[in-house]
C-alpha cells in the first residue's frame, strides 16, 4: 500500500518541478493581450545538451488561415512569440533527432492562442486552443484544433557534433554519386592533302 501512495506523490512532485523552471517568452513584434503576455528569461538549457543550444535553434512553422486559404512560414527561436492577425504562436522548444538515429523526426513545442467568438455571441476573447508538441513526420499525434487556423512543423534548424555542414538535414545528406559516362571513341584523323 505504501508503494502505491509513493508513486503518485513522486509523479506530482516531478510535474511540479518541471513547471517551476519553464521559460516564459516575452512578447515579440505586436501587442499581446495581457492575460497571455508572460514574462521570462528565455529558454532553459538542458545540462549535457547535445547539438546546437536551445536558444540558437530556429523553428520554421507553417500557418494556414482556413478562411482565406492563405499560408505562410513563421520562423521563431525558442522563447519567442508572434502575433499574426487573430493568432499568437509561441515557441518553447524545437528538436530533431540526431543524424544517426532512426526514424528521423522533427518536433516543436508550441502554444496557439486565438482571438475568437464566445459561443453564439458577437463578443471575442483570446483563448489558448493548443499547447503541446507538434511533429513533422507524425502530424496526427497532436493536432491544432481550431476552426480557423492550422499550424504544423516544417523544420528545426540545429546541428549535431560531427555533422559536416550547417545545412538542414535533407540538404546535408550526401547526394548519390553520378557515374561518369564512358567517353566516346576518338574519331579517326582526316587524311591530309599534302603532295
Amino acid at each position: 500500500m505504501r508503494c502505491r501512495l509513493a508513486i503518485p506523490a513522486f509523479a506530482a512532485l516531478a510535474l511540479a518541478a518541471c513547471g517551476s523552471g519553464a521559460p516564459e517568452p516575452e512578447p515579440v513584434e505586436t501587442e499581446i493581450p495581457d492575460q497571455f503576455a508572460e514574462q521570462g528569461d528565455g529558454p532553459a538549457t538542458i545540462e549535457g545538451e547535445l547539438g546546437t543550444p536551445m536558444a540558437e535553434r530556429v523553428a520554421t512553422l507553417g500557418l494556414l488561415n482556413k478562411r482565406n486559404n492563405l499560408s505562410q512560414d513563421v520562423e521563431l527561436k525558442p522563447g519567442e512569440q508572434k502575433r499574426i492577425g487573430d493568432v499568437i504562436i509561441r515557441l518553447s522548444a524545437c528538436e530533431r533527432t540526431a543524424p544517426w538515429e532512426n526514424p528521423p523526426e522533427t518536433g516543436a513545442f508550441v502554444q496557439i492562442i486565438v482571438n475568437q467568438r464566445i459561443g453564439t455571441s458577437q463578443e471575442r476573447e483570446w483563448q489558448r486552443v493548443f499547447s503541446g508538441w507538434l511533429f513533422k513526420n507524425s502530424p496526427s499525434l497532436n493536432v491544432v484544433e481550431s476552426a480557423v487556423y492550422d499550424v504544423w512543423v516544417k523544420d528545426c534548424a540545429m546541428n549535431f557534433p560531427g555533422e559536416e555542414s550547417p545545412l538542414p538535414r535533407a540538404a546535408a545528406s550526401p547526394a548519390p554519386r553520378a557515374t561518369a559516362a564512358p567517353s566516346p571513341p576518338p574519331e579517326p584523323a582526316a587524311p591530309s592533302n599534302e603532295t
